[in-house]
């Protein structure tokens, strides 16, 4: 996974989190109970969404730590066929 897929999906994931709190923070009341319980279920599974994608940014932001060459021999071995 290349770094900027990477970045892309931590900051998705933490757009993700913000977004469904804030959700979650505003429904008003006045709703009959099936709206918070499908909203409910709504936020926890993005939420759990959110984790995961978070953590696959992580993951692959810390895999390509350090080796700054790292997209520049994918991209050559995309360019150049793939052998070296």
């Amino acid at each position: 996974m290349t770094r900027r897929v990477s970045v892309f999906l931590s900051a998705l994931a933490a757009f993700m989190i913000f977004e469904w709190i804030n959700l979650g923070f505003n429904l008003q009341d006045g709703h009959e109970t099936t709206f918070y319980v499908v909203h409910g279920v709504l936020i926890a599974v993005n939420i759990i969404l959110a984790v995961v994608v978070g953590t696959l940014g992580v993951r692959g932001l810390l895999a390509t730590r350090g080796t700054p060459g790292r997209a520049a021999e994918e991209r050559e071995a995309v360019i150049g066929g793939g052998g070296k």
